[in-house]
């Protein structure tokens, strides 16, 4: 099937539509319903009668928008109407949810004249914490936009006019800063003269561009201040009327520095890209077709052409989504009053400031592995960049309390975790973790310190102030590959090769001597297997922690750290410890890469080391033995060792957490079976330490979780060691390892 017959089956599949409305308080129990209706209702609102600012705290207004639109000015389709357009305002809730967790009712007014609209928003204040005007035609939605902003007391934003305005806008900024160009002497023209055209020319002044500079042009040509004197162009183009000789949009662009295509397609040649100025900037956002190809553009000049499209299958597309989700967001978590321009600009400079760092892997991965590096070919952020929310929204927050717009006020480093935790309960958890690491950081050797995603971790863990990377490999390499990443970044290298490291080759040698190693074997591994070099440099203490794994097989990895720094004194075994998290709870899976068939004394050990790690994240351990028998159901050897386990640790008094089993997995997690069919059991409440019997249980139980239950998963993470060490996943992304890092830490904190 073609496009259309694809998004045609994807919207009328059951249930019809993209959206609908979720409970978010238990309705289990006529107890339940008694609260969330009539008659315990009524206390929230007699709380919201005394005052109506309390509407934030007892409703959903606080992260409700209504998106409005008439259908009169849809992109790509014109005025379709009301009804026609529903299903483009309930994607435009499909993308406020699925990027800023904000919630949606969109509303299709079968209404034209703008004073009629004005009038319905208006009555609906009390119900939405802000309005998002969508596809209104020019130039009622000038009227009707500002009018609402006047009249009501929530913010107000129609995105046509201002989305393509901010992200452009960050578009510019750098554009700018890689032609080497300043703003507010660039020459700027625009093809278009909408509404969307005449809020970004607005904003690119805010920007600091100089009005006198922007030439507009329209169907009929330049817009000139003789043509506003005879009444060709409306009051709102009139503002950016120019005295200068009348022509056509190939007059207007000889010389410029800049072009903004907000028209319609194939309108600009390859010889009017060629009259323009040195290393020209052209912004050609026509969709579906850009006022000239990106390839055609790119290849009429020898220079450098920085181009952005409308389009996802080309470099640097201009995409709303980029902006109206994370700038209500921040508006919203503020109860802003309206959203302003010192908003928009905080938006914009954040979006730029954002391209210029490290893509995370899932992002590239994202678009097919292509290079994302700040340069002519990315100068925006992607729009399924996670950093988005981080960056725009706490920007926007901060510059509408500053600009005194703000009714509540907000520590933007606090907020920041809130808005995490909105993305996931693996962030949330590792915000934890990351906050200590960073109070009392560690020096962290990475032992596959030439690889490419190392470097780039280091460089995270440095910037965000987690530890002190220790890069483990050839100098010279690690520094070139740096270099060619666009890293600020000079990493502190240990380099085997070139250092006075004989000082290990002797303490390895002493380890390993009656294990078959000779001094001259020794030497060579310290200086050809980072793995041995970087566990001899913690058990020396030059490093707190170390981190391998990423281009070794789990085992291999494993084995030097286990040879030279071994276990804790207070252990026997090693153990890998996944943390899985879901919507609204967590789970520490144990074990899951280490040991095949663990006795009873080896459960029990893995358990206690489990427990620790789970208060390391803040939590309180309640373990459970895991079997396919419940409390002695089934009877045999099996069976016995996790109910052994659990016994052993029962009886020791040093074990201050509750732990029962052996249990079924369901029976381990599901309060009713756990506290209703096995009352009698030690767990008051499902368990969040759940060992299983054995290597290979444990290993499909997490996975299954993984894939089929929807768990993101952190680790694995090694408990048991003398010293911290952990070994990474082959193929795991720089977030893992820059937050294995912080794990690593935070054991080396709790060692001192």
């Amino acid at each position: 099937m073609g496009l259309d017959e694809d998004s045609l089956d994807y919207h009328r599949r059951e249930p019809p539509g993209k959206i609908e409305i979720s409970t978010t308080k238990p309705t289990n129990t006529q107890r339940d319903l008694s609260l969330a209706y009539s008659p315990g209702v009524a206390a929230p609102c007699n709380e919201i009668d005394a005052d109506a600012e309390a509407a934030y705290s007892y409703t959903a207004k606080g992260n409700l928008v209504g998106v409005v639109s008439n259908g009169s000015a849809v992109l790509g389709l014109g005025d379709i109407g009301a009804q026609a357009s529903k299903p483009v305002m309930e994607g435009k809730g499909v993308l406020f949810k699925r990027f800023a967790d904000i919630d949606v009712f969109d509303l299709e007014l079968e209404q034209a004249d703008p004073e009629d609209i004005v009038r319905t928003v208006s009555a609906m204040e009390p119900t939405f914490g802000g309005i998002n005007l969508e596809d209104i035609k020019a130039p009622e939605c000038f009227e009707i936009e500002e009018r609402l902003r006047e009249e009501i007391d929530i913010p107000v934003f129609h995105d046509d006019q201002h989305g393509t305005a901010i992200i452009s806008g960050a578009a510019l900024l750098n554009a700018t800063e890689i032609n080497g160009k300043d703003l507010e002497n660039l020459e700027i023209v625009f093809s278009g003269a909408g509404a969307s055209a005449i809020a970004t020319a607005r904003f690119y002044v805010s920007l600091g561009a100089r009005k006198e500079n922007i030439t507009m042009c329209d169907s009929s040509g330049i817009i000139t201040e003789n043509r506003a004197a005879r009444g060709d162009v409306n009051e709102y183009k009139t503002e950016f009327a120019r005295d200068v000789p009348e022509g056509d949009l190939a007059d207007a662009m000889a010389g410029a520095d800049v072009f903004v295509g907000l028209s319609v397609g194939g309108i600009v040649s390859q010889e009017m890209v060629r009259s323009m100025a040195a290393d020209p900037v052209i912004f050609a956002m026509a969709n579906p077709d850009p006022e000239i190809g990106y390839e055609e553009a790119k290849a009429a000049r020898d220079d450098t052409v920085i181009m952005a499209t409308g389009r996802s299958d080309y470099p640097n597309m201009v995409n709303n989504v980029l902006g109206f989700p994370f700038i209500f967001r921040g508006a919203l978590d503020v109860r802003a009053s309206d959203i302003n321009e010192d908003m928009k600009v905080a938006a914009a400079e954040a979006l730029a400031d954002l391209a210029k760092k490290d893509v995370p892997d899932a992002v590239v991965k994202a678009y097919g592995d292509q290079p994302l590096q700040f340069g002519p070919d990315y100068i925006i952020p992607k729009p399924l960049d996670p950093r988005v929310l981080f960056e725009i929204a706490p920007a926007v927050a901060e510059a509408a309390m500053e600009s005194g717009v703000a009714r509540s006020e907000l520590d933007t480093d606090e907020y920041v975790e809130t808005l995490e935790a909105r993305l996931g309960k693996s962030r949330e958890m590792m915000r934890v973790v990351l906050n200590k690491a960073k109070s009392d950081p560690k020096r962290v050797a990475l032992a596959e310190g030439t690889d490419e995603k190392m470097i780039r971790a280091a460089y995270q863990i440095r910037d965000q102030g987690i530890a002190e990377p220790v890069l483990i490999g050839d100098q010279a390499e690690i520094a070139a590959t740096a270099d060619d990443l666009g890293l600020d970044f000079d990493p502190t290298v240990a380099d085997p090769s070139t250092g006075d490291y004989e000082a290990y080759a002797d303490r390895l040698y002493e380890l390993r001597r009656r294990k078959g190693i000779t001094r001259s074997e020794a030497g060579e591994l310290v200086r050809k297997d980072s793995n041995y070099f970087g566990s001899v440099m913690v058990e020396q203490g030059d490093a707190d922690a170390m981190l391998t794994g990423l281009t070794h097989h789990y085992p291999s990895a494993l084995r030097p750290p286990l040879q030279v720094i071994g276990t804790a004194p207070d252990a026997d075994y090693a153990a890998g410890v996944y943390l899985l998290t879901f919507k609204n709870r967590v789970v520490f899976c144990a074990d899951a890469t280490v040991n095949q068939d663990p006795d009873e004394e080896v459960l029990a050990e893995i358990t206690r080391h489990t427990a620790e790690l789970a208060r390391r994240f803040n939590v309180e351990p309640r373990a459970a033995m895991l079997s396919y028998s419940n409390f002695g159901s089934v009877d045999n050897e099996g069976t016995r060792k996790p109910r052994r386990a659990a016994e052993t640790l029962r009886e020791d008094p040093s074990v201050d957490f509750p732990v029962d089993g052996e249990m079924q997995a369901d029976t381990a997690v599901v309060s009713d079976i756990l506290n209703g069919t096995y009352e009698f059991s030690d767990l008051d409440d499902p368990a969040n330490v759940l060992v299983f019997p054995n290597l290979e249980a444990g290993n499909i139980g997490y996975k299954l979780l993984q894939r089929l239950g929807g768990a993101e998963a952190i680790g694995p993470m090694l408990v048991g060691m003398d010293k911290p060490v952990h070994v990474l996943q082959r193929g795991d992304e720089v977030k893992d390892i820059v937050n294995l890092a912080g794990v690593a830490v935070v054991d080396a904190q709790q060692n001192e």
